[in-house]
């Protein structure tokens, strides 16, 4: 007898449709059991783990030769999420299940030997792939549903043994719908979210620095001795950033739902990401990789934070590659199974040290290194990279009465009013448009939205020749000038914001 079943599979950060075929003959004292539609190592073994939950649900395997189809035969099939719907498709074709309501569901679960259903990555795209494409009814592990209900437009149901997802395609009633609001996540206080700017004592420069970087979206690099605190700053900036929007924590949580990082209990990221990788991490592991690619760490801080500490620590061509992806903000990789393109508009925050000691220009300690290990320490950051970072400040140490004074700082609270303001001037500006920020503005937008004056064209001008500015700082000292405009309430682009704007390139002078 010939059923179907759908279930789906991930590409890229997309779910695709996967319609699962089984025909079982019911003849024959030979059990032989074919997996075909390229499925990976992981999904013929799931012929094991089917025969095996079918047999301790209670139900008798088909005997002879059954055949399992899952179809397009030219999409490669990877991943246990099709065990459920395989188990599905045989006892509809042994013991007979309503092949209508089989065909407005689409399931998804991997099976344990004695039938439980574990859970699975991915859920949220799938759960918005069965919504679009009009399904009623979805099946997912009990762990994921919460996940896959916030798409809304499908009825999801949570699955903990196969035998419950029978027993709905017998009666739709014996199980209840996982709902959720997702204003209620809005609401929610974020796990592990406690860090507070007002926890850093002194360092005024480079507070006011990453005020408006979250204001305007903007790369920044800090450079001081260790135990200055920068570490400190960045773990604190997106705690003075806007929450995501709607559309933004659906992309993102779907990122994070395929690369497996979503945590179970949370169904919706409604807080900027914040990824650190480790110096040592390779370029695959930062853009994406494996033989089916899944997103890397530039992807997981997609509407978020990338920081990276030690800068120069990290490989030399492990740092270009992000040089691309911060201009596009997508990372494209291609393997043999295809071509896959992730989001990756993040904001790059990077932390160094001035020397190789740590310690050069520091009144407190003597820098021993000598200028050509300087100058190699430095010359791992190209000038390229170093032109896609839009504001560079320095980070001092602090001096004894400043780390004995008790007095707290400004908090994060009062900070992250002053840049959602200043977002929701941008929003408006570029409302209709595919911007967010000022950082992402193009050539024409500079043009419309960052008019000057003839004092503030002179002042750029003078800086161009004595900074030796590229076209690119410029056009990065424009965005900052602007979102420093739209921090301070002004209709028009200032001499004091250009002038400030322009500061944050003294790297391009000092270092390089």
């Amino acid at each position: 007898m010939l059923t179907r079943t759908w279930s789906s599979a991930i590409q890229g950060i997309d779910a695709c449709t996967v319609e699962v075929e089984v025909n079982a003959t019911l003849a024959g004292n030979d059990t032989i059991v074919t997996v075909v539609g390229l499925p990976d190592a992981a999904v013929r073994e799931s012929r094991e783990r089917v025969w095996s939950a079918i047999y301790t649900s209670g139900f008798l395997p088909p005997h002879g030769r059954t055949t399992i189809n899952l179809a397009p035969a030219d999409l490669k099939k990877t991943g246990s999420a099709f065990d459920l719907p395989i188990a599905m498709g045989i006892i509809a074709a042994v013991d007979g299940l309503d092949h209508e309501r089989l065909g407005d569901t689409m399931i998804v679960g991997e099976l344990a030997l004695d039938g439980s259903v574990r859970p699975v990555t991915g859920a949220l795209p799938i759960a918005l792939h069965a919504r679009d494409l009009g399904l009623k009814h979805l099946l997912v592990p009990s762990e994921n549903a919460l996940e896959a209900a916030v798409a809304e437009g499908v009825a999801v149901f949570g699955i903990g043994h196969l035998l419950e997802a029978v027993r709905f395609m017998r009666d739709p009633s014996a199980l209840q719908a996982v709902r959720v609001n997702v204003q209620d996540f809005y609401q929610r206080p974020a796990p592990g979210k406690c860090l507070d700017l007002a926890d850093v004592k002194g360092q005024e420069t480079a507070r006011r620095a990453l005020e408006v970087a979250a204001a305007g979206g903007h790369n920044v690099l800090m450079i001081g001795p260790p135990g200055t605190g920068k570490t400190m700053l960045a773990k604190r900036l997106p705690g003075i950033m806007p929450q995501l929007t709607l559309d933004e924590a659906l992309e993102v949580t779907k990122i994070h739902s395929i690369a497996g990082v979503l945590n179970r209990h949370t169904s919706l990221l409604t807080e900027r990401p914040f990824r650190a990788p480790h110096h040592t991490v390779s370029d695959a592991g930062l853009l994406g990789g494996q033989s089916v690619p899944r997103p890397g760490e530039i992807s997981l801080a997609h509407h978020g934070v990338l920081f990276l500490d030690e800068l120069p620590e990290f490989k030399r061509n492990v740092l270009e590659v992000l040089r691309q992806p911060i201009e596009s903000g997508d990372v494209t990789i291609s393997r043999a199974s295809g071509t896959f393109t992730f989001p990756a508009r993040f904001m790059l925050v990077a932390a160094m040290n001035p020397c190789p000691c740590g310690h050069l220009g520091s009144l407190q300690r003597q820098c021993r290194c000598t200028p050509g290990a300087v100058h190699h320490y430095r010359s791992r950051i190209s000038g390229p990279l170093l032109d896609r970072i839009d504001i560079h400040v320095d980070v001092a140490p602090l001096a004894e009465q400043q780390l004995m004074d008790r007095r707290r700082g400004e908090g994060s609270a009062q900070v992250r009013e002053r840049v959602c303001q200043a977002r929701a001037v941008q929003q408006k500006r570029f409302e209709g448009t595919r911007v967010h920020c000022n950082a992402e503005m193009d050539g024409a937008m500079l043009d419309t939205s960052c008019q000057l004056t003839q004092e503030t064209r002179s002042m750029l001008r003078f800086a161009i020749a004595e900074l030796n500015l590229s076209a690119r700082a410029y056009d990065r000292i424009l965005r900052v000038a602007r979102t420093l405009a739209d921090l301070a309430g002004a209709a028009d682009i200032g001499a004091e914001h250009v002038q400030e704007a322009i500061q944050y390139r003294s790297l391009d002078r000092q270092m390089w």
